[in-house]
């Protein structure tokens, strides 16, 4: 019984092993124009526009024209990224081409979150680093 108590106790006073890191915050685009908030939702992570700093402003490459005209601020880059090895996949909309990818994101540092989106089942992939805001 001692030896059974003696590793609890041990075990016990072991510290917590360290979370992984998290994606929330606000992050900056590579091109220095967008400002992104990734926040929970629901059982994962969305990612909205929080601020224009250049560029257009209007979802001009929208699918659908109804949504062509909205602005930008608000809108979901990332949708629905749950828990997936290192990182979070899910949905990656581009305003720049109106198009809507298979995504991952994975936070590569302190102050980088590195995004990566996908077509033909994972044949042909983009990636950029977001660096942190706040």
């Amino acid at each position: 019984m001692r030896p059974v108590l003696s590793v609890l106790l041990i075990l016990a006073a072991a510290p917590a092993p360290a979370q992984e890191a998290q994606p929330l915050g606000t992050w900056l685009t590579p091109a220095g124009d967008t400002q992104v908030r990734i926040a929970r939702c629901g059982a994962g992570l969305c990612g909205t526009v929080a601020k224009v700093l250049a560029g257009e402003t209007r979802d001009v490459n929208n699918p659908d024209p109804a949504l062509r005209g909205r602005s930008l601020v608000g809108v979901t880059l990332a949708g629905d990224m749950r828990p997936a090895g290192a990182g979070w996949e899910g949905s990656l909309y581009n305003f720049r081409d109106g198009k809507t990818y298979s995504g991952k994101l994975a936070v590569k540092g302190p102050n980088a979150l590195e995004l990566s989106g996908c077509v033909l089942g994972g044949l042909i992939c983009k990636r950029q680093v977001w660096s942190r805001v706040n």
